[in-house]
């Protein structure tokens, strides 16, 4: 089936096409391997014999992976159908956490993670780019934000299962199931994709003259600091729990997978106001998060307003999602594949600094019970990012056949 009949079934029906829920699948599959890791730490380290510091640059070896490999790879596989290199990324990916597994060796596990992260970003970017290519363009933001909540549901199902499963089998246990789901994943792409690549002839030369819009940056800069906004809170949620609001571990896990509800509760609402009003879900997604943030800070010891306040957060920080991905497809709606790898870099990168930015904190003598203060302020500076974006669209506005709203 070509991508222009299911376009066409698309516009005639209220559904997304069934490459869209695939994709999220496929995400939702390798995405578990990043968020299954901070679970198995200490395991790894006792295994391993390292220290625990040694086991965390584990989590940065695939960050950094991921950085590097979305652009890069988007520009060396550009001229590929965009099934086959969802298909070799995919193989790559579970090739890369499967080395891992069959070695003690910690340089070669170190190498194998930024591997893994370098597919995984390879693979987030095409699919973003191939989900736009399934439906028509009023329904971009809603098929993007589809794809991303397969990352929630790696964050809410996948880690903490595959977390248990490595508690009754070892730490590798959890990560054989995301190798086999990912292989699974890409024997289905195979049947379910079309073997689809751009609708006009592939130019590196255009993708990069997309790049040089400045409005981009301004997007990719709100994608940095939302994401950092609210993970600043998220990272050290666990440690805020106990610490502040005095919840007993046991309940933890419950109230993390409360936030990772409220995330796919966020990108549902995100993805259908999104295509048509997308500065709303961005204003409105910053402001819940700063919201949010600041009344954690100053309420953090009433565990009955904390409770529901973790899943604004969530709601908040993914209503985002959608949005940003929506503006990054019509900045680049001819050239889509390279700007839409480095959306995905700026998203690892707003992950990325946190940890810095909470680590300073906490070096300088502030309390855990701060952290959320540092979500608050980037979520703050997202606003005014957010209300340039907008001015200039109203000037210069896209001529791609929509027209976005307050």
């Amino acid at each position: 089936m070509s991508a222009q009949s299911l376009r066409a079934e698309t516009a005639a029906g209220r559904r997304l096409p069934l490459g869209v829920y695939l994709l999220s699948f496929s995400l939702f599959a390798m995405g578990s391997a990043e968020f299954l890791l901070a679970g198995v730490l200490p395991a790894i380290a006792d295994d391993l014999g390292i220290t625990l510091a040694a086991a965390g640059a584990l989590i940065s070896a695939f960050a950094i992976g991921v950085v590097l490999g979305g652009p890069s790879l988007a520009v060396l596989t550009l001229r590929w159908p965009r099934r086959t290199t969802l298909v070799v990324t995919q193989a790559v990916f579970a090739a890369g956490v499967a080395i891992g597994l069959v070695t003690d060796d910690y340089g070669v596990l170190l190498a194998a993670r930024f591997l893994s992260g370098l597919a995984y970003a390879g693979y987030w970017a095409v699919a973003a780019v191939t989900a736009i290519a399934l439906v028509t363009p009023e329904r971009n933001a809603r098929a993007s934000g589809v794809v991303v909540s397969g990352l929630s549901l790696a964050m809410i199902v996948g880690g903490p299962a595959g977390a248990l499963l490595s508690h009754f089998t070892g730490w590798r246990g959890g990560f054989w199931l995301v190798v086999a789901l990912t292989v699974l994943s890409a024997v289905l792409s195979l049947a379910a994709i079309p073997a689809t690549g751009t609708d006009t002839a592939p130019s590196v030369r255009r993708e990069l003259r997309a790049m040089r819009r400045p409005q981009l940056w301004i997007v990719y800069a709100v994608t940095l600091l939302s994401t950092a906004a609210y993970m600043a809170s998220y990272n050290y949620l666990a440690a805020f729990l106990v610490a502040v609001t005095s919840i007993q571990e046991v309940w933890v896990p419950a109230i993390f997978t409360l936030f990772g509800l409220g995330a796919l509760l966020g990108l549902s609402i995100g993805g259908r106001i999104a295509d048509g009003r997308p500065f709303l879900a961005l204003l409105a997604g910053a402001s819940g998060i700063a919201a949010a943030s600041v009344l954690l800070t100053l309420l953090g010891s009433h565990v009955v307003v904390v409770v529901p306040l973790v899943a604004l957060l969530g709601i908040a920080g993914f209503v985002l999602n959608p949005a940003v991905y929506g503006r990054v497809f019509t900045l680049a709606a001819q050239a889509p594949t390279l700007a839409g790898a480095t959306a995905v870099s700026a998203f690892q990168l707003g992950i990325s600094i946190v940890p810095l930015l909470a680590g300073t904190a906490l070096d300088l003598g502030a309390g855990v019970g701060s952290i959320p203060w540092i979500g608050a302020i980037l979520a703050l500076v997202t606003v005014p990012v957010v209300l340039l974006d907008r001015t200039l669209s109203r000037r210069r506005p896209v001529t791609d056949g929509r027209v976005p709203t307050e």
